[in-house]
């Protein structure tokens, strides 16, 4: 017998934005349909699997209730924002409730590029996930635009600075230019972006602001985001993360009634696949429906800080698989994010990257992170390749153990000019070489064992070839450095 086919139905919520009402809608269908749970995604959008009998009750629904899905493919990503962050992680600047809610009000149309926007104050929400990726500026209703060409990692920065009420119509014209022209601007080696600025931007119907200032990321630290939290002096958000990914379509809908009960409007779709909920003033009905449904709250940090690609039931059990691993070893994974890939053109965020081999049976692994560990980077640099599952945590803990390892390194590097005089005596003449990507070091009196480098060897008479056994970084980018410095740390 044939096994069942199994649909996905995907509903875009832009901006991770859903009226309780709305959502209560998406339900009822749901459940007439005998759907019982779904999911989110890293896109804030919303996933429901469905057998065909489920799929043809489902469709009627949503027509009779004028809800917009896609079965089965994912031609329109969805609008991805920040907005779940504000008044919560961050700092406050000229960004706003509203402003999100007019940039969103202004796309007429179904974009088919992927779309961030962005506050820069924050590290909650990932910077350039996207395909055009609008990112706050210093001045007051102008954005940074970093465009991320389809299928590439090939990043231009947008000369001019965009102006909120042009995004919607620019990121238009952007989006056709660029599927027009596939063979130029998608899957290629080599992009010229300014060809694409000189037929777009230029265009006078757009408002742009001339500014040399370059965008300014906030170093990454994950927020912690689940339970009750106190803002705003008198009020609490709280936040609901779900280890298996699922919510039950019972609880979401007890959600969106106390929502509606409580007078609050709507409610946020994070890319870490939980919800949050902003504006509670009395938590007591919340945790009674929070214990109707038996849901936990107060995870490990080590559990809340990775991405798995959407409906990956592989990634989501070897992420389960290596958070256990991480608690038996109490390993620290602060201010570092982890990421499963399976699909190699998914797009995650992550500072480490642990992707499955595909073209063979067996369990085999490349561990990656991106250079200076910087999730919102794209510029990867390989640690391992061929690691089987077993070998696989014990590779992720050397890693990071390297991490702290820079960390620490880099701390003293900043205090070194305060060293007092009476302290420095010989031993500060003795130099060493350091990688200024990755911070590894070159020390003559050890050599290099993975490059085969005996002790002995000085650094100048390394070969113009040597690169650096961590991020594989040319000679050129090492730099001397005080080897009394770097043993104090």
């Amino acid at each position: 017998m044939a096994e069942e086919k199994i649909h996905t139905i995907k509903i875009n919520l832009p901006g991770g934005v859903v009226a309780a009402g709305d959502m209560l809608e998406i339900l009822d269908a749901a459940k007439n349909a005998g759907i019982t749970e779904v999911r989110f995604g890293t896109r804030q959008q919303l996933f429901i699997n469905a057998n065909a009998e489920q799929l043809e009750s489902l469709e009627h629904e949503f027509f009779v209730a004028n809800i917009d899905f896609e079965l089965d493919a994912g031609q329109y990503p969805n609008i991805l924002s920040s907005y779940v962050a504000q008044n919560l992680f961050g700092n406050p600047n000229w960004l706003g409730e509203g402003v999100y809610k007019d940039v969103l009000d202004l796309f007429d149309y179904k974009p088919q590029l992927k779309i961030n926007l962005i506050n820069s104050n924050q590290t909650f929400v990932p910077f350039f996930t996207g395909n055009l990726n609008f990112i706050v500026s210093a001045v007051s209703n102008y954005w940074h635009l970093h465009i991320r060409f389809p299928k590439t990692s090939i990043f231009y920065v947008w000369p001019v600075l965009v102006y909120t009420e042009d995004i919607a119509i620019l990121s238009k014209d952007i989006e056709e230019a660029i599927l027009k022209k596939p063979d130029i601007y998608c899957n290629q080696e080599d992009i010229n972006g300014t060809v694409l600025y000189q037929k777009v931007g230029n265009e006078t119907k757009f408002i742009q602001y001339h500014s040399t200032v370059q965008l300014e990321l906030p170093d990454f630290s994950l927020p912690y985001y689940e339970g009750f939290n106190r803002y705003d002096s008198n009020k609490f958000w709280l936040g609901i993360y779900r280890r298996d990914e699922s919510f039950s379509c019972d609880f979401l809908e007890d959600v969106c009634t106390l929502c509606i009960r409580s007078r609050i409007a709507q409610f946020y779709i994070t890319p870490w696949k939980s919800i949050i909920i902003k504006g509670i003033e009395e938590q007591l009905p919340w945790n009674m429906v929070m214990a109707k449904h038996r849901i936990n709250i107060r995870h490990a940090s080590n559990e809340l800080n990775w991405q798995v690609e959407d409906l990956c039931d592989y990634g989501l059990g070897l992420k389960q698989y290596l958070v256990k691993q991480f608690d038996k070893e109490d390993l620290r994974t602060f201010k570092l994010s982890f990421a499963v890939k399976v699909n190699p053109k998914t797009g995650l965020f992550g500072s480490v990257i642990i992707r499955k081999q595909l073209n063979t049976d067996k369990e085999i692994f490349d561990i990656l992170h991106t250079r200076n560990f910087n999730p919102n980077s794209k510029d990867f640099v390989t640690f391992r390749t061929d690691i089987s599952l077993s070998e696989l945590t014990p590779a992720l803990i050397t890693l990071c153990d390297h991490y702290y390892d820079l960390q620490t390194k880099d701390a003293l590097l900043l205090r070194a000019e305060h060293i007092p005089e009476e302290e420095e005596d010989h031993k500060s003449l003795i130099m060493v070489h350091q990688c200024k990507n990755c911070r590894s070091v070159y020390d003559e009196e050890f050599g290099d064992e993975i490059n085969e480098i005996n002790p002995g060897i000085g650094f100048d008479d390394l070969p113009d070839t040597y690169k650096c056994p961590i991020c594989n970084s040319e000679k050129m980018d090492f730099l001397p450095v005080s080897k009394y410095m770097l043993m104090q740390c």
